[in-house]
């Protein structure tokens, strides 16, 4: 991660917001899971791209969380300042979207998990006829190749492809995504011919991504709002371990994500009370699915067998 989540004072917050408030030209309610999350900016494009990628609120409806994204010429380059207490963050001279979008869904995860008991998972999430499977990991290796890998697979239904939030009901996790489109990388259509031409060359931004409506694609019947959450593999990228995949008991797995943060570096506030939270949460969750590692180091259509031979997937499409 190149940025650092500053924690300030609701005063400190006051006189960021007091000094970036005229400046405002865009204030955009979007709904994430049931929250109100408040855009505020000056940047047209972030505006449009924002717009694409959550779903809108009613105005009418006062916002849990505010997000101010600025450039500021007094601020390094990838500045992020929280104040916990009123929910409201400050990204400074941040140009990589896919920060200002994983930055707000850990905004609405911060309020669901103490409110609600709601927690946030930072990984893909696709439905097998009715199961759900998530995909996470280490950054780079592989989580969104494989994911719409298995979207080839006509029985396969997506929930999300990067973040969900999930739920403890008795003996199930239920699990539901929150974005309207997806921010997909351009080479995804390198992989996966099947989605060459999704978003035009010129869309992409300089990180060589776009928000993309991938309903086009697979149909809008296979993008579901919610699935019960039955397996996780996490994903690893390690020349030096022979072993593919690795069944992992809840301790162990349990083990591995508090080693990796969660493998979630986005999260805005790592206290020790949140940290506790979390990690009782994750020991309920391994406690009901099942676990595997597995190591992508083969090509992506090796893994991407590898991951349907757990999964029970079809191998049909792969050529």
């Amino acid at each position: 991660m190149a940025y650092q989540v500053t924690l300030i004072t609701p005063e400190e917050k006051d006189r960021l917001a007091a000094r970036f408030m005229p400046t405002v030209r865009y204030e955009i309610k979007s709904e994430i899971y049931g929250c109100c999350i408040k855009l505020l900016s000056d940047d047209p494009v972030l505006k449009d791209t924002w717009q694409e990628n959550f779903y809108s609120m009613s105005q009418n409806i006062r916002s849990h969380g505010r997000m101010f994204v600025f450039r500021d010429p007094e601020s390094p380059p990838d500045s992020v300042f929280y104040d916990s207490k009123t929910r409201t963050v400050f990204l400074f001279n941040v140009g990589y979207y896919g920060w200002v979008k994983s930055l707000a869904l850990s905004l609405a995860g911060d309020i669901l998990e103490e409110q609600h008991a709601i927690f946030s998972m930072h990984g893909a999430l696709v439905d097998i006829r009715g199961s759900g499977l998530c995909l996470t990991g280490t950054s780079g290796a592989g989580k969104t190749t494989q994911t719409y890998g298995l979207l080839k697979d006509p029985t396969t239904r997506i929930v999300s492809d990067d973040w969900f939030f999930s739920r403890v009901f008795g003996p199930e996790i239920l699990s539901y995504g929150s974005e309207k489109n997806f921010y997909i990388r351009q080479d995804l259509e390198t992989v996966w011919k099947e989605y060459g031409g999704l978003v035009r060359a010129d869309e992409y931004d300089r990180n060589g991504r776009a928000v993309a409506d991938i309903r086009w694609v697979i149909g809008k019947g296979r993008l579901l709002p919610m699935t019960t959450l039955r397996t996780v593999i996490v994903l690893k990228r390690d020349p030096d371990d022979r072993n593919t995949v690795q069944s992992l008991n809840p301790d162990t797995a349990l083990a591995l994500f508090t080693a990796n943060s969660f493998f979630n570096p986005h999260h805005l506030d790592c206290s020790p009370y949140k940290t506790a939270i979390r990690t009782q949460y994750l020991r309920d969750l391994l406690d009901r699915t099942t676990v595997y590692e597995v190591n992508t180091t083969g090509t992506p259509a090796e893994t991407q067998r590898l991951i349907r031979s757990l999964a029970a997937i079809p191998q049909d499409d792969l050529h």
